[in-house]
């Protein structure tokens, strides 16, 4: 895998570039749908291409539930289980195993674990971890760590810092041992861990660094700490991460977020923003949110968003898609769903052409007062 720079904003951090990988490139920042499941809410992959989706992301810790991870080694991969030509990058299961399943006990080895789903026990190590990861055959995987909630002391984050690092080497040791199992080359991001403390974030950038090859993520945020210090954090990392390398931001955000983000030198973002807020009614448009089962757009026959150009907006009316929204219609989550990812990827190559012709500072200035932040 390879990344390239291709533009710096002078005032900012903020740059556009290309990863390219097995399956194609990625031009950042860029946004990735998620795919839990190895499918993007109610959407078709021919569908994501069409609004500009370069990458996905997949659930490592729910393929392995559900179908497998085995069956979709069987299947020939993830891509082709799933009809998508494109990149794909899988987290490694830990975040889920630490927010979703009842944990039973942590070690040095790894989590054993009960499924969400029957109560079984389950054990996930930083090998198995990478030996689904393998089976998925996802061109950028995730390194085993431990994500402690954003409310936790800095002595249980410290804890979550060197259990990081320790898992980290492992992970490394089983790739090399064990090569892909397809024609493509699978990068590992290693992931900065350390909470909103900046001690804790230097010591893990310190431990982890070094086995970024290609990318590295920034994970333990947006877990529940304040904004102002999740930021303070992001900005710290500007600092600390290699420059020629992409940086993936976990988990964030709302667009404001992206932008605030893009501005201290993310290159990548994944969040359920705006598949979930779809199927709950909230879209989002160049001026702002919109809650599409309020009342009075009962018999609002305007676009949704007038400056969108996707199907929802080109063809459909406010008053059409609450309705559908509130009588539980299908076509109503898909056209939502649409709508949202729209707006996202047409959000990231706003920032890339802005970068580009050098407007990213004034441009953003303009658009956080619209979302009613500050810059």
């Amino acid at each position: 895998m390879k990344f390239t720079i291709t533009h710096s904003d002078p005032n900012t951090s903020a740059r556009t570039g290309i990863l390219t990988t097995g399956h194609g490139e990625i031009r950042t920042p860029a946004f990735m749908p998620i795919g839990t499941y190895g499918a993007v809410k109610s959407l078709a992959p021919e569908e994501l291409k069409s609004i500009g989706a370069e990458i996905i992301l997949g659930n490592t810790y729910h393929l392995y539930l559900r179908p497998g991870d085995k069956l979709i080694r069987d299947a020939g991969g993830l891509h082709r289980f799933m009809h998508w030509d494109r990149p794909i990058l899988t987290d490694s299961g830990g975040f889920q195993v630490f927010s979703l399943a009842k944990m039973n006990r942590i070690s040095a080895d790894g989590v054993t674990f009960q499924s969400h789903l029957d109560g079984s026990s389950h054990f996930l190590s930083p090998e198995l971890s990478m030996e689904i990861q393998r089976h998925l055959g996802s061109d950028i995987i995730m390194a085993f760590d431990e994500c402690p909630p954003g409310n936790a002391d800095i002595h249980t984050i410290d804890k979550a810092v060197e259990r990081t690092g320790d898992w980290i080497g492992r992970c490394v040791e089983y790739l090399k041992e064990n090569p892909s199992l397809y024609d493509w080359q699978q990068t590992l991001f290693p992931i900065v861990q350390g909470g909103v403390f900046p001690v804790l974030r230097r010591k893990s950038a310190e431990i982890v660094v070094p086995y970024a090859t290609c990318g590295i993520a920034i994970g333990g945020l947006a877990v529940g700490e304040e904004k102002g210090a999740m930021f303070e954090t992001v900005d710290l990392m500007d600092e600390l991460l290699p420059k020629d390398q992409p940086r993936y931001l976990m988990g964030v955000g709302k667009p404001d977020d992206l932008v605030r983000a893009v501005r201290f030198g993310i290159d990548m973002f994944d969040c359920v923003i705006p598949t979930r807020n779809a199927r709950n009614g909230q879209l989002f448009t160049t001026n702002g949110k919109l809650n599409i089962r309020n009342g009075k757009y009962k018999a609002d026959f305007g676009p949704v968003d007038p400056e969108c150009s996707c199907d929802l907006c080109r063809n459909y009316t406010r008053a059409y898609l609450r309705h559908l929204l509130n009588v539980n219609e299908i076509l109503g989550l898909r056209l939502a769903t649409l709508h949202n990812l729209t707006f996202f990827l047409g959000l990231m190559e706003t920032m890339r052409r802005e970068i580009r012709e050098g407007r990213f500072e004034t441009w953003a200035r303009e658009f956080l007062t619209k979302w009613g932040n500050s810059y």
